[in-house]
């Protein structure tokens, strides 16, 4: 994207996203060259599909702690079906606030912000959500143990999506 802002690229944008409603296009993507170092790239898209496979991976982040440590696949397998089907109904769900990619640690090869079984403080950091290039933290809404990680580390979310459980 360019250093400096230009008033002609809201214009643009605007332009994209009409074109692409006229013309009933899913997706529309440019990138825009000023010079050298100053670059434009947009892309504009009616649907946020991309977002949905995260919520559908979650299942796999549950099951790889249970098989790695056997002793503790009891109770994780008792605590599945007390959460009921759905874990964003659960009342000790952690939400995503925003779309972005989770990250369970503050750097890549650091230890993670929780672990199954961790006790946390309300306001504590779990979890960064990436969006935008910012990094978001996401503190712990009350205090109590962590029960389940819902997300893997670097997966996308959408707005919404369960995050984690404490309880």
């Amino acid at each position: 994207m360019s250093k400096t802002p230009h008033e002609s690229d809201v214009a643009f944008i605007q332009a994209l996203a009409e074109l692409l409603n006229k013309n009933d296009l899913a997706e529309l993507s440019v990138k825009r060259e000023f010079g050298e170092h100053d670059s434009l790239n947009v892309k504009v898209s009616k649907y946020a599909a991309p977002a949905a496979p995260a919520y559908h991976a979650a299942p796999v982040a549950v099951a790889a702690p249970a098989a790695a440590a056997p002793a503790a696949a009891a109770p994780a397998a008792s605590a599945a079906p007390a959460a009921g089907g759905d874990p964003a109904s659960h009342p000790g769900a952690v939400t995503s606030p925003m779309v972005g990619t989770a990250y369970l640690s503050p750097e890549p090869g650091a230890d993670p912000f929780v672990a199954i079984g961790a006790q946390v403080k309300e306001g504590q950091t779990v979890l960064i959500i990436e969006a935008m290039k910012t990094m978001n933290h996401i503190p712990a809404p009350r205090a109590g143990t962590v029960k389940r990680i819902l997300v893997e580390d670097g997966t996308p979310v959408e707005f919404g999506a369960p995050l984690l459980i404490i309880e």
